[in-house]
């Protein structure tokens, strides 16, 4: 059943740390089989032997590939419907046991348990199952037990093991394997290794958690665990004096999202250009039923409009704030064709994301070297939406951590003057209102039916930000649709909104001046709209 004393494979597998054994064991049981047939040829060159288990030890066999079955080397068979295939003695001591150590080479020797040098697993699937919608009993099925174990105890193990959990690792591995006399890792590498090994494992002990919350209902668990993975580091954070990376969620939501996103040309996304996008992509996606240009400046919209035809609604999404538009990013909610592309050569602009850019337009915009494009692909579908999701900002020591920001059905809106909208003051409403949600608090909008006139946002006080759009927006306000995406205090801010010719107030009302804010607007004849429902954007 064992191997026993005087056996070579035991015997090499038990030399004293340090001396050249002349077959060493390498442990291979990986769900992700990218590059697993030449990782384990290479190692079979290098001088080891293989362990394996299920569709790993299968596949490896088909390949002509040497490899004992786990359970012929620990003499115990699978069982429990496989569940247990690697929880033995003779495989976590063969893994954690210390060659240095004269009571741990005792033990091994005792015991009949040969050291295994190399372990390279990768757990089973558990997002890309649940991302397919399975029952909870199938998704319980794919918590790996085995697989984190050996992970665990070959990281904890490092100063004589190497863990190996992403195939992307096996070529270099394998070339420092083969240059080294002894077939050993450096400790450099195998710290390293360590370090990915409980990343790995945190991350997909935070995705089952995740999970079971999702299931039992708790949006905001006791204890919360996020994980993402490194898209690339950034030259630098906000300012060149902060350091940046760029992360994303694991699995790609079927969503349009910046984080999931081809970038087909330019230099290097920046961490602000990375927020602007989003920003620009959150924004667009509250049109969907007609072309939207959106334009952004410092997390900011400086022009949105929509139209039937994509140049066009970008060229008037441009000519609200051409000053402001010069170096911003822009948002588009259709597929990037040639004329479009045209005009969007025009201006410097350090970004552009749509759903696709067509062959006309990639050649138009080559020119432009530096400028980012970014296709969404097929994930923008003419019904998307912003994202129901949550999300976090960090405050020093914690997180903040919420739901995202969705906008409320239409139907909830009163009237609440003697004057009730036109159809057309309506529809100029409902723009401004999609748009006010993005600009920063205290925010001002004033719109069209179908594009931006100007904003004012991000001020102390609501009266400033009216102040700032109507100077912004000047002759083009009269007949507008004023948004404002908290309720306004004082009467100031709607009489400054009339002033400038607005014939329209949309607002959540609530304010205790509500009263005297409805007779402002009486006194001014606007039609005034409460919607219940506030949009503070910080």
């Amino acid at each position: 059943m064992f191997d026993t004393p005087g056996h070579g494979w035991y015997e090499a597998a038990l030399t004293p740390f340090g001396e050249v054994a002349s077959t060493v064991l390498a442990l291979l049981s990986v769900s992700d089989k990218r590059g697993l047939v030449p990782f384990a040829r290479g190692l079979v060159e290098a001088g080891f032997s293989l362990l394996s288990t299920g569709g790993t030890l299968e596949a490896l066999k088909q390949e002509g590939i040497a490899v004992t079955k786990v359970s012929e080397h620990t003499g115990s068979p699978e069982i429990l419907g496989g569940r247990v295939k690697t929880l033995h003695p003779r495989i976590h001591g063969g893994i954690l046991g210390r060659p240095d150590l004269e009571s741990d080479r005792a033990e091994m020797a005792q015991h009949q348990i040969p050291a295994i040098q190399i372990v390279a697993v990768n757990l089973y699937p558990f997002r890309q199952t649940i991302a397919q919608g399975v029952s909870d009993a199938e998704a319980i099925e794919q918590i790996d037990i085995g697989g984190p174990a050996m992970v665990r105890a070959a990281a904890k193990n490092s100063a004589h093991v190497a863990v190996v959990v992403d195939p992307d690792d096996y070529p270099a591995i394998l070339e420092e394997v083969r240059a080294s006399a002894q077939q050993q890792l450096s400790a450099q590498t195998r710290r390293r290794l360590m370090l990915k090994a409980f990343q790995h494992t945190a991350a997909y002990d935070a995705s089952i958690a995740a999970y079971l919350a999702e299931q039992s209902g708790q949006s905001f668990p006791e204890e919360l665990s996020l994980s993402f993975r490194k898209v690339q580091e950034l030259r630098y954070g906000e300012n060149p004096h902060q350091r940046g990376a760029f992360y994303r969620e694991h699995l790609a939501p079927k969503a349009p999202t910046v984080a999931f996103s081809q970038v087909l040309q330019g230099k290097e996304l920046s961490y602000n250009n990375i927020l602007d996008l989003d920003a620009a992509l959150a924004l667009a996606l509250e049109f969907h039923d007609r072309p939207c240009a959106v334009v952004i400046k410092h997390n900011t919209p400086c022009g949105v409009a929509t139209g039937t035809d994509l140049e066009q609604t970008y060229r008037a999404a441009r000519a609200i704030d051409e000053v402001s538009a010069f170096g911003g990013i822009v948002a588009l909610n259709r597929p990037v064709d040639g004329p479009t592309a045209t005009a969007l050569a025009e201006t410097f602009l350090e970004a552009v994301i749509a759903p696709a850019f067509g062959p006309e337009a990639r050649g138009i915009l080559a020119a432009k070297k530096n400028l980012r494009l970014l296709e969404v692909g097929e994930a923008w579908k003419p019904e998307s939406r912003a994202r129901p999701f949550v999300e976090a900002r960090s405050v020093a020591g914690g997180i903040v951590y919420q739901d995202r920001d969705a906008l409320e059905p239409q139907t909830e809106w009163k009237v609440v003057t003697r004057r009730a909208p036109t159809e057309a003051e309506l529809a100029a409403m409902k723009f401004a209102w999609r748009v006010c949600k993005h600009v920063k608090s205290n925010a001002i909008v004033f719109s069209t039916a179908d594009r931006l006139v100007a904003q004012g946002g991000g001020q102390t006080s609501r009266v400033d930000s009216a102040k700032i759009a109507t100077g912004k927006g000047g002759a083009a306000v009269k007949g507008t649709a004023c948004a404002s995406d908290a309720f306004f205090p004082f009467r100031d801010g709607l009489d400054e909104a009339a002033r400038a010719g607005a014939s329209c107030i949309v607002q959540p009302g609530g304010s205790v001046r509500d009263a005297e804010l409805i007779a402002a607007a009486d006194e001014h004849g606007l039609a005034m709209v409460f919607t219940g429902i506030r949009h503070f954007r910080h």
